[in-house]
């Protein structure tokens, strides 16, 4: 019996613009790691993926590029996605006899067939036998463990790092969705232009990546909250050192999470009536890293007059629910992504 489960493997994949996470059959989630990957530029050759090419991000000599082949949960370079997945699968394969590997994979919902294709080719040209393309609102609610198949709504806001997911699903489907391009990464852009315009100094992005997460937020409740930076001074330009307050970090980040009020707000206007009325009975939930901004649930709350409630592990929602795909692929296949598109509110 040990033997035939060799056969093959079931793995899903959360392949995002920040952070790539993959699931095992039978395991859960064996793989967290950046969709970073650095190249020596003289010779073409992969230097590091994952955790190795974070380490090295801004630290670099000219011929070594740390990039990201994902742009708003797009591929921008086949290539390299295609580098980052191979890195994953080698590793699952390993432990694979006859090496064949299905793989459920999360895709933005405004995906063009194009686009669809691509992840597709990438995944298979990676190494694995075959690829299923699940869109992540409904991945994220499998994840949370809610019901996707009854004829009842469910709201659910992904908040990712390269684009935030806002989704109605009923009956397996995406009804109305949004994709918006503000979500993680923005935010850092958001702190980091705030702390150019301010402070006249220059910081990279893993220090607004820790700015956001230690003290950013979106509302001002608790007590006041500040640490210490380090940059360059754009004057002199000699390193300089400053403290940041939580308030000064919220007027930077308020733009971002304004449009993501605001498109939560949109695509609740267009849901069918009936849907809205099970969307106030069972909330609307958050999941995502961006969903751990403090504040943001009771912000949305507050602005929508809806219960909104982060799901548990937010961070590994998605991967969990390509998770629960791939542990029974030919149960979920009725939420595999077809050609048919909800609607999508621009």
């Amino acid at each position: 019996m040990k033997l035939f489960r060799g056969l093959k493997t079931d793995i899903g994949i959360d392949l995002g613009t920040a952070n790539s996470l993959v699931y095992l059959k039978g395991e859960g989630v064996v793989f967290n790691e950046p969709t970073l990957i650095a190249v020596n530029n003289k010779s073409g050759q992969v230097v590091a993926i994952g955790n190795d090419a974070k380490q090295m991000r801004g630290r670099t000599p000219m011929h070594i590029d740390v990039i990201r082949p994902l742009i708003n949960g797009v591929i921008s370079d086949f290539m390299m996605t295609q580098e980052v997945l191979k890195h994953f699968v080698r590793k699952i394969k390993k432990d694979s006899l006859f090496n064949y590997v299905r793989a459920v994979v999360a895709i933005p919902t405004n995906l063009t067939e194009v686009e669809r294709k691509s992840v597709e080719d990438a995944v298979i040209s990676s190494g694995a036998s075959v690829a299923y393309l699940i869109e992540e609102p409904i991945a994220a609610l499998l994840g949370a463990d809610l019901p996707i198949s009854e004829p009842t709504a469910h709201m659910i806001i992904d908040i990712g790092g390269g684009t935030s997911e806002i989704a109605v699903v009923s009956m397996g489907g995406v009804v109305v969705s949004r994709s918006l391009k503000i979500a993680g990464d923005k935010m850092n852009d958001e702190i980091t232009r705030y702390v150019h315009d301010d402070f006249k100094m220059a910081i990279g992005e893993p220090t607004a990546e820790r700015i956001k997460i230690e003290i950013g937020s979106a509302t001002g409740s608790g007590k006041p909250m500040e640490i210490s930076i380090a940059g360059r001074d754009l004057s002199s330009g000699l390193p300089k050192e400053a403290t940041i307050k939580d308030s000064q970090v919220r007027i930077a980040l308020m733009p971002s999470v304004r449009q993501i009020v605001e498109a939560i707000r949109d695509t609740i206007e267009k849901t069918p009536p009936e849907l809205s009325g099970d969307i106030l009975k069972r909330g609307i939930y958050l999941s995502g890293g961006g969903s751990l901004l403090k504040g943001l649930n009771e912000l949305i709350e507050k602005e929508i007059g809806v219960k909104t409630i982060i799901v548990d592990d937010p961070l590994t929602c998605v991967v969990r629910g390509t998770g629960r795909a791939a542990e029974n692929i030919e149960t979920h296949k009725h939420a595999f992504a077809l050609s048919v598109r909800p609607i999508n509110i621009e």
